[in-house]
């Protein structure tokens, strides 16, 4: 969160109009038409527009994110223009969101979260009923581990794109099945294609799944309490233990990290995995702390991790990497 040493640079109302930047693809778009609909209840007199701007996670879709340069692909250049003033507020999926903020910017508000597990999209049934060597799509290393930690016997393939790019290589034959984040495909209104929802045994999501991040300049107090009012405590308290067990381990799309938090009753209970990219070694621990210590929940359960031997897959994965 963007803490409480901020400059006033704008009084609050000076202006009536405040502008949304978000990447150009159905659900990016529908995430910030939310966003605006969501300011002007609060704001009714604000006038809120959406600026487009396609980033280079966009513009490369024919490699794995892996080899590219991981989740900043999907953020830099919104960050570029909120930095240069371009745009008042991002708005972002969270899981994008790398571990560690530009200087000058911060998360702003962390809606409610829509449901933060994986889906699998299938012709042929659930994960167990596939054939042997059943082909899945999917661009995200997390995800294919996770799957061939489980079933060692089927093929991942790389698939890039929006989510109906994605469902339609899977309807043309391409493939078997598809695991998507099932918060996306809830959103766009695609729920009835949904086969199977992957249990967190199965499949733990990634840092920040389900939510949206709404980013503001550190500085711009008009901003920040516009968007204050869209926070929801709940999921901020599940994401920044998160995102600070993700931070702890130096996460990113080249890496095989899951990690998931939830609130049960006043206790933050936090799943965390590392896994090798074959899915041959999975390192997995729960740890389990006050909601208002969710952060060094996430702390000290990426060092327990590190201790169990995450540490030596992380190193040898920094070495292989291109």
């Amino acid at each position: 969160m963007c803490g409480n040493k901020l400059l006033n640079v704008r009084p609050l109302m000076e202006k009536n109009i405040i502008t949304i930047g978000t990447r150009g693809s159905k659900l990016a778009l529908w995430q910030a038409h939310w966003v605006q609909s969501a300011i002007q209840s609060n704001h009714p007199d604000m006038s809120v527009e959406i600026l487009v701007i396609k980033t280079k996670g966009d513009k490369i879709l024919d490699v794995p994110l892996a080899k590219v340069g991981g989740k900043g692909l999907f953020v830099k250049e919104i960050e570029e223009a909120l930095l240069g003033a371009r745009i008042d507020l991002a708005v972002h999926s969270m899981k994008d969101m790398p571990a560690a903020l530009p200087s000058g910017l911060c998360i702003g508000a962390i809606p409610e979260r829509e449901r933060p597990h994986d889906v699998l999209i299938s012709k042929n049934g659930t994960l167990k009923d596939l054939k042997k060597g059943a082909v899945i799509g999917t661009s995200s290393l997390r995800r294919a581990a996770q799957l061939q930690h489980v079933r060692p016997d089927v093929s991942i393939r790389s698939l890039r794109g929006n989510l109906d790019t994605r469902l339609s290589k899977l309807d043309a034959g391409d493939m078997d099945a598809v695991v998507l984040a099932a918060a996306g495909v809830k959103r766009l209104g695609l729920q009835e294609r949904i086969t199977e929802y992957l249990d967190e045994s199965i499949m733990l999501p990634a840092a920040g799944q389900g939510a949206l991040c709404i980013e503001i300049r550190q500085e711009d107090t008009r901003t920040g309490a516009i968007v204050s009012g869209l926070d929801d405590p709940i999921t901020r308290w599940a994401v920044n233990g998160e995102r600070a067990f993700l931070h702890r381990l130096g996460g990113s799309c080249q890496v095989p990290i899951a990690v998931y938090g939830k609130i049960e009753a006043d206790t933050y209970v936090l799943s965390g995995l590392v896994a090798a990219v074959d899915g041959s070694t999975l390192i997995r621990e729960q740890m389990a702390g006050s909601k208002g210590s969710t952060e060094d929940v996430g702390i000290r359960l990426a060092e327990k991790l590190l201790e169990m031997g995450a540490g030596d897959i992380l190193e040898r994965l920094e070495l292989e990497s291109p």
